[in-house]
Order: structure tokens, then sequence, then C-alpha cells
């Protein structure tokens, strides 16, 4: 199946495979994913699921937004995304989407919003390693030069300049799923995965690895004495 899951990053711990292997996982929770619409081609030009996370006050959403949620006999949403669906593949009932979607093993791709870093030099954001630090050198971090002679006398696209660093989409692809909890409602991916705590997270099938399930961690793990798992 297609259908993904939305969620919020809560934070990093650590679990005990049957072997002893300490791996580190991201907790993200998953609770309450519900089924906004489905888009068929007949009447949208697309086969789509749209999902909803997170509730929110019904006096943030205007009019058209409270008929859309009520249409569905859900409670106003924060987050909201669209999951393609093949021809072949059929659609989920609406309501709440279970936890139970994936499983333990399965690789999925992570998408979210990197940490932002506001402005920043060559140095941290493209790795620069900057200029003499002594006789005289008032260049250190500096970038350089940056033209190319009298011709073609331009600065060529792509060169690494200061400017804004993170905030950007980022997508971290086949990370394996190491716990399901479903009495939790949250998932454990091994890894890390992008952006600060509490950020909203899109949780899809991996497309390299579509199918395909690992074995060399083991699908089978016991929690550690630090893998709480807090909400």
């Amino acid at each position: 199946m297609s259908t993904g899951l939305l969620g919020k990053k809560k934070e990093m711990t650590r679990v005990y495979d049957d072997n002893g292997r300490l791996i580190s996982v991201t907790i993200i929770e998953v609770s309450k994913n519900r089924v906004l619409q489905l888009k068929t081609a007949e009447k949208d030009g697309y086969r789509a699921v749209q999902v909803g996370f997170d509730d929110q006050k019904p006096q943030r959403c205007n009019k058209a937004q409270l008929g859309h949620f009520s249409k569905s006999g859900s409670s106003p949403k924060k987050f909201i995304r669209e999951f393609r669906l093949k021809e072949q593949e059929t659609a989920p009932e609406m309501g709440d989407l279970p936890i139970t979607n994936f499983e333990v093993g399965q690789f999925v791709d992570v998408i979210g919003h990197s940490k932002g870093k506001g402005f920043q030099g060559v140095v941290k954001r493209h790795g620069f390693a900057g200029q003499p630090a002594s006789h005289g050198s008032m260049m250190h971090r500096r970038t350089g030069a940056i033209g190319n002679r009298s011709t073609p006398g331009r600065v060529w696209k792509n060169v690494g300049m200061p400017g804004h660093m993170g905030n950007e989409r980022v997508t971290v692809q086949n990370l394996q799923i190491v716990q399901v909890r479903e009495e939790d409602q949250v998932i454990l991916v091994s890894g890390s995965v992008p952006g600060p705590k509490n950020s909203y997270l899109i949780v899809r099938p991996s497309k390299k690895k579509a199918g395909q399930k690992a074995t060399s961690k083991g699908q089978s793990v016991r929690q550690g004495p630090s893998a709480a798992g807090k909400k």
C-alpha cells in the first residue's frame, strides 16, 4: 500500500535487538491519522488519499475548512497531506488509519523540514577550508575569489556563497522500522530523521525498497532501559 502516515518527531533513544545489539532509533508519534477525502480519477483526475493529523481548535479554521472536515466526520486538523494511489491499488476506507499499516522490518522514507540555522558563511554552509589564519591575513573564513577572468567575466551559477541555511524539505530514504507500538501509537525507525522535536513528518513506504523487509538487524526487538517511548 502506498498510503503512509503523518506523524510528529518526539525524540531519539536506543533499543536492543535479540542479538544484544544497540540500535539508535527515532520515536515518531502517529496517533489519530484520519482519512479526510478519497480522490478519484473520474472526479479529480487522479487517485489519492487525503490524510489529516493533529487536532486543532475549530476557531482557527475558516468555514470552508470546517465544512471539509465535517463532511468526513473528522475534527479540524493542523497537518494535511495526500498520498497518491496506483491504478490497481485499493483505497483505504474513510476513518482512522491504523498504525498497523507499517510492520517491523519494513523500509520507509521519512520526509520533513531540516532545522533552520539562519544566515551562515561558506565554511559552515558549504564546508570551505577558509583562508590563512596568520601572517597578516584578513580573510580567515571568507569566500575568496569567485570571478572567472575577463572571459566569460561573470560568476557561474551554483557557486558556494553565504546565505540562508537549513529549513529545507529533506527526504531520508530506506529507514527500517524497528518497533511498532500500537498501544502508545508510536513507531520507532532506525537512525535520525530531519527536523527539530515536535516537527511534522511524512512516513511513507520506501520507493527504492518497496515490499522489502530487513532481516540483518532482527525483526523482533525488545525495549531497552532508555526506550521509554515518551509522547
